[in-house]
């Protein structure tokens, strides 16, 4: 083993440089806390470079060209669209070009972070080494490794090409027919682009696609996801994949066998903590991630683990949000407490599916009493003169009327969920938001006539009915 050549000893070891293990380093730093960071790959991490950014400039370029062939619909003649994939791709890296100085190792050494290119690993409940070039001793460690694409226990996978959600990107030619195994959010959202850009698309789940969801919400995902001609197969299971000529094949478990040019796997993502030497430090973890409490604190009480890396909901607000919990209790000892029905979910789908608190699923198998209010988007004139009007918002409040969760399905769902998550987090009523004035035509007036239905009951009343008479009256 070569010799150290380098000892630190910051108030904060970081390790991981994506969207969690960035946000707590930049926090620190603008304290003043000295504070080291270590990452193995790309600063930025899956969100930049594999995740969200790119995916989501994917996703833009399939609806504009699902715009060009829409257009006839409005009076404007155009089309068929056509896709150059090739710019496509130059579109893509740009964006994550575009974004990459903000996550970059000049930056933070200019917020006064010490980055380090480099694995870490263990040696101490409080010390860690980096390619044994490097041995750091922290007050406080936060682990930030994000995950990695899970690869599911297919025959044969390992003896056909395939793309994971970190390389479709890359991918210089329009795919003819794409297989994808998973439905989750990633899968849709990647099978709808590819679809919108002119590939066949066939999607394998092997359970229930979107399970998690309000039900009713994912039903008006998928039903818009077939219309567009993407091919579902919920509860399936694969026997086995294999070459077939030029193509690769996968046969179910029922004997069906689907070919396609190409096959994506979005099967979910694993912790990435290979390699960390947990036990040295006495941290408890499984094949989900790495255990904490609900302070994010592991059982090693110095060292603290949040996004990809604990068990949950992976998303790149809530690693940030696990971030600003753990600065407040690791350098201001403030207690907290972090809760997922907190944050936010949204598939980004068209139309999109958005999510905040419990679902009604959830209240009901927790046994509690609840109302659900409703109102689609079928009854919103902005919808209706853009003629986007699958979906809805679904409400579910106390008997009361305190507001504990949303589901939003359509256009921009993603972007009206900050609303209900404004509502959840400070214990607000229906009252509060159907009193609140919203700007006509917008799609933020479906949540208002959502939250008015909750007094739908006491407009026909019979006493109250007899009162507005008798003041009617009074003249």
């Amino acid at each position: 083993m070569a010799a150290m050549t380098e000892r630190l000893s910051p108030d904060l070891c970081v390790v991981g440089g994506g969207a969690a293990g960035l946000s707590v380093a930049a926090a620190a730093a603008g304290f003043g806390v000295p504070v080291v960071l270590v990452e193995r790959g790309r600063m930025g991490g899956e969100c930049l470079n594999a995740g969200c950014v790119p995916s989501k400039a994917l996703i833009a370029a399939a609806r504009h060209a699902r715009a060009v062939d829409e257009a006839h619909r409005f009076g404007v003649q155009a089309g068929p669209a056509m896709v150059d994939m090739a710019a496509l791709r130059a579109h893509v890296r740009a964006t994550i070009a575009g974004i990459a100085p903000t996550d970059s190792a000049a930056r933070f050494t200019a917020l006064g972070v010490r980055v380090i290119a480099g694995t870490a690993r263990f040696t101490g409940p409080d010390s860690l080494a980096v390619d044994d070039a490097t041995e750091i001793t922290a007050r406080r460690v936060v682990i930030a490794t994000g995950s990695s694409p899970r690869l599911p226990p297919v025959a044969g996978l390992a003896d056909v090409p395939f793309l994971t959600t970190e390389t479709v990107f890359d991918l210089d030619v329009l795919p003819r027919h794409l297989l994808v195994i998973g439905a989750g959010p990633v899968g849709l959202e990647l099978g709808q682009a590819f679809r919108r850009l002119g590939s066949g698309v066939t999607l394998v789940e092997a359970g229930e696609p979107l399970a998690g969801e309000d039900p009713e919400a994912a039903a008006s995902v998928l039903a818009a996801l077939r219309r567009e001609g993407v091919d579902i197969r919920p509860h399936a299971g694969i026997a086995r994949a294999f070459r077939a000529g030029g193509a690769v094949a996968l046969t179910l478990d029922t004997g069906e066998t689907l070919t396609g040019s190409h096959l994506l796997v979005a099967a979910g993502r694993v912790p990435s903590l290979a390699g960390l030497d947990l036990d040295r430090a006495g941290i408890a973890h499984g094949p989900d991630g790495i255990r904490v409490d609900a302070a994010l604190r592991t059982t090693n009480p110095r060292v603290y683990a949040i996004g990809d890396a604990i068990p949950g909901a992976r998303s790149t607000h809530g690693a940030s949000h696990q971030a600003a919990l753990v600065i407040r209790n690791a350098l201001f000892r403030l207690p907290v407490r972090f809760d997922p029905d907190a944050v936010p979910r949204v598939v980004f789908t068209d139309p999109e599916l958005a999510r905040i608190g419990p679902t009604e699923a959830a209240l009901r198998a927790r046994g509690e009493s609840f109302r659900v209010l409703r109102w689609p988007l079928a009854d919103n004139d902005r919808a209706r003169a853009e003629r986007d009007i699958p979906g809805h918002v679904k409400l579910v409040t106390t008997r009361r009327g305190r507001i504990l969760g949303a589901s939003i399905v359509g256009a921009h769902a993603g972007e009206m969920i900050t609303t209900w998550g404004l509502a959840v987090r400070n214990r607000l009523s229906v009252r509060d938001l159907a009193e609140q004035v919203v700007a006509y035509p917008t799609r933020g007036e479906i949540g208002k006539r959502a939250a008015m239905t909750f007094y739908s009951r006491t407009l026909t009343n019979p006493m109250v009915r007899r009162m507005v008479g008798w003041l009617r009256r009074l003249g």
